[in-house]
């Protein structure tokens, strides 16, 4: 079992009446973890869903999954406090379903957004933390912020509004491509960088638990 240090006594306390041997790490030792999960293939990984909504632990359920030699090992998504408890789908055609219970933890742990002040945002959005690259038609560009229903980026190549573009996101836990529209764009010409277009993306049919699992990993 897998969590922060602070919620990790309760959670060995829950699997205190369990059979057989368990082994808990704090979060900070997700490396030695993974090592022993590698040598032990043990039946269960519990992760506290805190944990498992952070980029580390999103990239945690990633390796594991990955490696054929653990596919006897169950991955689960659980809470300290409750009965919250959800199995990770483990096929290559259940990224869907792993959005859905990764978005599901995070909701668990994060509070409602608050609406825009004109209450006009029709999703909340989050601005992305680092760099971030997108493609937009194949192209380049980087992520500024994001919503499940749209993006900020900025692009060296042109965009023009109502343009229809094809976009690629790719991170840890996979790839999302789906169809979307240029909203507004405009040319600027930044100090000490190359010219640039900023733009607003509307998406067309991306898979919104996807998505909000996705912004849920990169925000800031």
């Amino acid at each position: 079992m897998i969590a922060s240090a602070d919620l990790l006594p309760a959670l060995e306390r829950r699997n205190a009446t369990d059979n057989g041997e368990v082994l808990a790490f704090s979060d900070l030792e997700a490396h030695r973890a993974l090592e022993e999960i590698v040598k032990r293939r043990p039946g269960v990984v519990e992760l506290e869903r805190q944990f498992a909504a952070t980029p580390r632990g999103a990239a945690l359920i990633t390796r594991i999954r990955a490696d054929p030699t653990l596919a006897q090992s169950e991955l689960r998504v659980v809470s300290h406090d409750g009965d919250y408890s959800r199995i990770v789908p483990r096929g290559a055609d259940d990224a869907p379903s792993l959005a859905g219970v990764m978005l599901e933890a995070a909701l668990e742990v994060e509070p409602a957004p608050a609406l825009d002040q004109r209450g006009t945002r029709r999703a909340p959005r989050f601005r992305i933390a680092g760099e971030m690259g997108v493609q937009l038609d194949g192209n380049a560009a980087t992520l500024v912020d994001l919503s499940t229903l749209g993006a900020q980026v900025l692009s060296p190549t042109i965009l023009k509004p109502k343009q229809r573009v094809r976009v690629a996101l790719t991170d840890e836990c996979g790839a999302l491509r789906f169809n979307a529209a240029i909203a507004w764009a405009f040319f600027e010409i930044p100090p000490s960088r190359a010219p640039q277009y900023r733009a607003g993306v509307n998406f067309v049919d991306a898979d919104g638990r996807a998505m909000g699992a996705f912004c849920l990993r990169h925000k800031a």
